[in-house]
């Protein structure tokens, strides 16, 4: 076999380095727990600057897998690739996801975009059968989830 033509094919390889045993991952039961474990890995130095987005990967048993940085953007907006957060999710073998992205401005209530872009992504997760559990607007001093504020649509 010719193996230069081997050479020029691009190689894809799936990887989610899990690090933590099982039995000690965190558990979210309630927003508080999310934006507990968000503020940990928001950089304090930018979190009132530009708007970031990630996402929580969680597993059936509500054990958190992981935390991403989907897309970082600028003061006033981010931009979501749908595409970037559910090859996260499926990465890490999620069955729920928690959305979170921050306000620069510290207002946490939700725009009219925050709540169309939750609803855009849970009608994509449902092809996936994956749960679009929470959406939380982080600053530096609080949060709002959408979930407890009854915002996530149907």
């Amino acid at each position: 076999m010719d193996t230069t033509k081997q050479e020029t094919i691009p190689l894809v390889e799936l990887v989610y380095r899990h690090k933590i045993k099982t039995d000690q991952l965190p558990k979210i039961q309630k927003s508080s727990d999310a934006y507990k474990i968000l503020r940990q890995h928001w950089n304090n130095d930018t979190i009132n600057l530009k708007e970031e987005f990630k996402i929580m990967v969680i597993d059936r048993n509500a054990d958190l897998l992981g935390v991403s940085t989907i897309a970082s953007g600028g003061i006033n907006g981010v931009v979501v690739d749908l595409r970037l957060v559910f090859a996260t999710a499926i990465l890490a073998k999620a069955s729920g996801i928690i959305l979170a992205h921050n306000h620069p401005s510290g207002n946490l209530k939700p725009s009219k975009s925050d709540i169309d872009l939750t609803q855009k992504i849970k009608d994509a997760s449902a092809f996936l059968d994956i749960e679009i559990l929470d959406h939380i607007i982080v600053t530096d001093t609080n949060y709002c989830s959408l979930s407890d504020e009854f915002l996530m649509g149907g």
